[in-house]
């Protein structure tokens, strides 16, 4: 069973098209990172999964259940981390578990779950006088409660310093190791690259590509960046470098070469230098990055971005 399942889903407000006729399966067990600049239908979509809005048309189900008609049971299975969220000023932040804990009538220990989300000796401080990380990590903690299947995350590293952004994405790999469906949608990349199984980026309110990084890597096929350490080179050597097929750019800074090309040509590169009397010392190579891919699919149609059939055999966040 797909824990996600969303089949031509539409959803309009007067003339504007904030998601349109979107297919999107999230399968069980899996971490899935869901992308889009500002306005793609990213928050509409994670809106439709709750029930907070209702698709204009299509279907959407979570957890095999129908968003609408059980909205109730699909809450009680699943732990949700929205972008806005409200606490209770007055309230503690033990309190706050205590709530969660009581509705979903669940048997976890708060103070547990302040330890392990990083707030331990903070739970009887107010949550009005926590800081926006403290806030943030306690509804995670909420999230957590019950040992939903699935948790759905919207931008759960929001406020957090890099330990705590860290200390989140563990989380995220315990609760999946333990059998929960993750569906992870942040605008920092380098998170969802971190945790992600599988990527959907999202355009317009289209899913314009499918897969894992490595396949959306393949597919675009984005150039590597190859840095080498030589002895010495001059410009007779950087002219042939640039010279390959395959080699869009070649520069040198002192002893340090950077070239950036496809896969198939790093050999010839290396060997060209080499040819060349320059004494190849070391060198390392940066795979595109998943900013690097975000970029390539949701550039403008007019600077060649791929359309939909470009990504993989799972192609349309």
């Amino acid at each position: 069973m797909a824990a996600i399942e969303v089949r031509g889903a539409t959803k309009r407000y007067g003339d504007v098209t904030a998601v349109s006729d979107l297919d999107l399966t999230v399968e069980e067990g899996e971490v899935y990172g869901f992308l889009g600049p500002n306005g793609a239908g990213k928050s509409t979509t994670i809106n439709m999964l709750l029930d907070l809005v209702r698709p204009t048309a299509g279907e959407v189900r979570v957890l095999g259940r129908d968003a609408h008609e059980e909205s109730v049971a699909i809450r009680e299975l699943a732990g949700v981390l929205p972008e806005a969220f409200d606490i209770y000023d007055r309230l503690t932040g033990r309190q706050h578990l205590e709530f969660a804990v009581e509705s979903k009538e669940s048997r976890d220990d708060p103070d547990a779950i302040l330890e392990r989300v990083g707030l331990t000796g903070d739970g009887d401080r107010r949550a009005g006088d926590y800081s926006k990380g403290m806030r943030q990590r306690l509804a995670l903690g909420m999230a957590l409660v019950g040992e939903p299947e699935l948790l759905i995350l919207d931008e759960p590293s929001n406020g957090l310093d890099p330990n705590g952004a860290r200390e989140m994405r563990e989380i995220v790999r315990e609760e999946n190791e333990r059998g929960a469906t993750v569906f992870f949608s942040s605008h920092i990349l380098g998170q969802v690259e971190a945790v992600c199984d599988r990527v959907g980026i999202l355009r317009e309110g289209s899913l314009v590509a499918e897969d894992s990084v490595e396949g959306l890597r393949d597919a675009v096929g984005t150039e590597s960046t190859l840095t080498i350490t030589v002895d010495a080179v001059d410009d007779s050597t950087l002219e042939d470098v640039r010279a390959l097929s395959g080699v869009s750019r070649a520069e040198a800074e002192g002893t340090t070469v950077t070239v950036s090309c496809e896969d198939a040509a790093k050999t010839q590169v290396l060997g060209t230098l080499e040819e060349a009397g320059s004494s190849v010392v070391d060198f390392e190579t940066r795979e595109a990055s998943l900013e690097d891919l975000f970029l390539a699919y949701t550039r403008d149609e007019d600077d060649d971005a791929p359309d939909e059939s470009d990504g993989s055999e799972e192609v349309a966040t």
